[in-house]
């Protein structure tokens, strides 16, 4: 039987050995004749799959496909004439397999890739297999290349490189919910090669992985650089980096031309994990005044829309990859767009993401002129197309989701309690503050976990990083265990992370910093407001002013010390919050999602509790 190292190298020419911010405009195709002899090449692309193995549910499961005047006030804020998402169910491996089995049909040559986050912060069906199961989809459909996404690097890089080479984890065989290679079976690991140009072993010029894979289709050889983005270190648990260098994207892409060029290489695209945000669609409401909505999956860019340059860091890598770089396909920001951005020698060049959870795809035709032996950059053709629900499931993903779910049944179905009602982290689940009924939720399980109290110190103030919060609690479900009803796997599909809590002593003015940070530094441009527990308040405005900061009714004293509780992903200084590695006194106490758990079991039936804690001038 062949190893999936040596099944991935059929196709493939090479694999390299270790070593201004643009403008978004509509996307656009050319008819003009191509130079030469030439070939259609097909590219389906998708990113921030996160292991949604199932369809996903709630907002996660839904792709914007329109909008409509806000009739019943759904936002709750008095105004109808805002309007509201028009939404259709997408996503799901089952049938993301069969659409990508469709487009290809008429194209003999087709690739697959993916630009991250294909695993990480994944549901219990992936998660608690360490997302075994996903690369085993990830096979069976057909991925040829996936950069890593910052998410790949959740479990540290070591697991990072068991995923991609095969092997099982020692890890108990279900001890803390999570079994590698269930039932004594093996683990090939990925058919695809997980590439990682710009991460290398700190003071080397090693790269942990691949930087890129070429591609030979009758001839026609691509290249794919593959990149995550350079702020990684920042956003992931400390540990599972250590030791690593991330390099600049754009120096690191522009470096590896040359190489694919002196092995025959002219057409090249990058694979990113690092993205964009489309700027809101206007909507006209019934009062004459215009509001923003959320863009469609096709607006941005071929329908008008286009991408913000102050919150999309794809624009200024895009605008200074070296020109012999035919196509960017990015992530990260879970959004959908399909946009032309300039590139240094002033040609537009095309810039793709397919939004998240395997909700869209990207279908790309590339014309390859043989003569030239390079894409026509004037020919491509791209667009983001709906993993629509209405397609027969794909039989090989069936039977594999369906054997996981029966291995992880135990687990998943524990029941934790109920809810009354939706519990959210945005419209009506949320205030302008940016307090979420969900993040107050999981703060107060936080406060009360005891595996944080060391020497008789209980925390008085708990801390949640909004990033970590992965999905909403939906009140209606589809599954047999009846509305409100809430089971450890919807737990664990909020909060996927298995960070361990860890409590600390800071000082009042620190606590004041920490507040500061969510609005200033690293998150100035995109602002990441912590949810707080019940009985701490305070007031904050974007240029970082904090005031009325009350704990239990009193003012915060500066000089005065605190015992607070937080996960150990900021603990670390994660999400551009250093002060909290300022701590003393750090104890490491329990899983995040067993003191979620627990609450839940403990304050059944839940009913969210009124936003008062976060405030904004």
């Amino acid at each position: 039987m062949t190893s999936a190292r040596s099944r991935r190298l059929t196709g493939v020419l090479a694999v390299a050995a270790m070593s201004a911010t643009g403008l978004a405009l509509a996307s656009t195709s050319s008819n003009a004749a191509p130079n030469g002899p030439t070939m259609d090449i097909q590219l389906l692309s998708f990113n921030d799959f996160h292991g949604n193995l199932e369809p996903p549910s709630g907002s996660s499961g839904r792709i914007v496909v329109g909008h409509a005047p806000d009739t019943n006030d759904a936002d709750k804020d008095g105004n109808k004439a805002e309007p509201i998402d028009v939404n259709k169910d997408a996503g799901g491996v089952e049938y993301l397999a069969t659409h990508l089995k469709q487009a290809r049909q008429g194209h003999p040559y087709s690739l697959t890739v993916a630009a991250g986050d294909i695993v990480g912060a994944s549901p219990l069906l992936s998660a608690a297999f360490h997302d075994e199961p996903t690369i085993e989809a990830m096979n069976s459909l057909g991925l040829d290349a996936t950069a890593v996404g910052n998410h790949e690097f959740d479990e540290g890089y070591k697991e990072l490189q068991r995923l991609d080479q095969g092997g099982c984890l020692d890890d108990g065989d279900g001890a803390n919910n999570q079994d590698s290679c269930p039932g004594g079976k093996s683990f090939a690991g990925a058919d695809f090669p997980f590439l990682a140009a710009n991460v290398k072993y700190a003071g080397t010029d090693q790269t942990i992985l691949p930087p890129y894979v070429v591609k030979n289709i009758k001839g026609a050889k691509i290249g794919f650089i593959g990149m995550t983005l350079k702020e990684t270190p920042n956003i992931v648990t400390k540990s599972g980096v250590e030791g690593l260098e991330f390099t600049d994207e754009v120096a690191t892409a522009n470096a590896l031309v040359p190489k694919l060029r002196a092995e025959g290489v002219n057409a090249i695209v990058v694979l990113i994990h690092q993205g964009g945000n489309p700027v809101k669609e206007p909507w006209l409401g019934s009062d004459g005044k215009t509001y923003g909505a959320n863009p469609t999956y096709d607006y941005t860019c071929a329908k008008g829309g286009s991408l913000d340059p102050a919150s999309s860091p794809i624009l200024g890598i895009a605008a200074n990859l070296d020109p012999a770089i035919d196509m960017v396909v990015s992530g990260h920001t879970h959004q959908p767009y399909v946009c032309d951005v300039k590139d240094p020698a002033g040609q537009q060049r095309l810039v793709t993401s397919a939004s998240s959870f395997g909700r869209l795809f990207t279908d790309t035709t590339l014309t390859y002129d043989r003569r030239t032996q390079d894409i026509v950059r004037a020919s491509v053709k791209s667009a983001n197309v709906i993993v629509s629900r209405d397609v027969p499931k794909d039989a090989d993903q069936t039977a594999l989701v369906s054997r996981y779910q029966k291995l992880v049944a135990p687990i998943a179905s524990r029941v934790l309690g109920s809810i009354t009602e939706d519990i959210g982290r945005s419209g009506a689940n949320a205030n302008a503050a940016g307090e979420q009924e969900l993040g107050d939720l999981i703060a107060d399980a936080q406060l009360a976990d005891p595996s944080v109290v060391t020497g008789g110190q209980k925390p008085v103030i708990a801390f949640m990083n909004p990033g970590g919060i992965r999905a909403d609690l939906t009140y209606a479900q589809s599954k047999s265990e009846g509305d409100g009803v809430v089971t450890y796997e919807e737990a664990f599909t909020v909060q996927p992370f298995n960070n361990y809590l860890v409590s600390m002593s800071l000082t009042g003015a620190q606590v004041k910093q920490l507040l500061k940070e969510q609005v200033t530094g690293s998150n100035a441009g995109s602002n990441k407001i912590l949810q707080v527990s019940k009985g701490f308040s305070y007031t904050y405005s974007t240029s970082g002013t904090i005031s009325n900061v009350m704990l239990n009714g009193a003012p915060l004293e500066d000089s005065a010390t605190y015992r607070i509780v937080t996960n150990n992903f900021l603990s670390d200084g994660g999400d551009g919050f250093p002060t909290f590695t300022q701590g003393t006194g750090k104890y490491f106490g329990g899983l995040d999602i067993d003191a979620f758990a627990n609450y839940l079991e403990a304050n059944s039936p839940y009913s969210p509790v009124p936003l008062t804690r976060i405030t904004k001038q």
